[in-house]
């Protein structure tokens, strides 16, 4: 059955039913712990989805997009207000900062943007639980 097992050489084949899964699994811990985007889409696509790594970023990069437009409509008028003195460079510093990243990702071999990823998610996650620990204490 086309898109629903694996690929010749073992990997899974993108499947729209495998993907609903991860996208309802990382939008229910996004609304459950404010945290997602990218950190969870792409890993959730590269290895409960089948998507490859390449792919699984542009496709997050849209799914990001497309939740973040969602949210701010939800949310329009209930927020507190948006200081645009800090959208604005913030805004602008993230824009040139993702062109780069872009570039360097594009001399990268797949199998070294994974690990590169893998060790940014162990730190983002070690500086969440010092910040937990401190919290606590």
């Amino acid at each position: 059955m086309p898109g629903a097992g694996r690929s010749g050489r073992g990997r899974r084949v993108p499947s729209a039913v495998r993907a609903a899964g991860a996208g309802a699994g990382v939008g229910a811990l996004t609304g459950f712990l404010g945290v997602g985007g990218g950190f969870l889409t792409v890993p959730a696509l590269v290895a409960l989805a089948g998507v490859r790594m390449r792919t699984a970023v542009g496709t997050s990069l849209l799914v990001v997009t497309v939740n973040a437009l969602a949210a701010l409509l939800a949310r329009a008028g209930t927020a507190a207000p948006v200081d645009w003195a800090v959208v604005g460079p913030f805004t602008g510093a993230a824009v040139l900062g993702a062109l780069d990243g872009r570039r360097l990702a594009a001399r990268l071999p797949a199998a070294r943007l994974r690990t590169v990823f893998g060790y940014l998610l162990l730190a983002v996650a070690a500086l969440m639980a010092a910040d937990t620990a401190a919290r606590l204490a």
